[in-house]
């Protein structure tokens, strides 16, 4: 492998960035600085953890990234409870893009695991 880019678990993880931007759009006004930047943040750092945690060139940091990485997700998953139990989010788009997520979270848990095994 050459570069992160070519994880499929960063992919996944780019597009779920996409949808949370095109979800959170609808969210109300006086949430911009509250819970939409939030969410938007832990989808943001997802990806992100995993592309410099493959930068750092050493398996313990790629690992410890690969971590944070799934700590952001689960906040994220929170999160998107919250906006559910708000009303924020449609319950139909809720339940599609909170399976999205679940599909990361195995992702990422199985590919620490095959790092973690090395």
């Amino acid at each position: 492998m050459k570069t992160y880019t070519e994880l499929f678990v960063w992919q996944k993880s780019m597009e779920i960035v996409t949808v949370i931007y095109r979800e959170t759009r609808n969210f109300p006004k006086e949430e911009v600085y509250g819970l939409t930047s939030q969410i938007r943040r832990c989808a943001v750092s997802i990806p992100s953890n995993i592309a410099e945690g493959f930068g750092r060139k050493s398996q313990q940091d790629f690992i410890r990234f690969l971590k944070i990485s799934m700590g952001s997700l689960f906040e994220l998953q929170t999160q998107l409870r919250i906006a559910r139990n708000l009303e924020y989010i449609e319950e139909g788009k809720f339940n599609t893009v909170f399976e999205e997520t679940r599909e990361i979270e195995r992702m990422l848990s199985a590919f620490i695991q095959s790092i973690t095994d090395k």
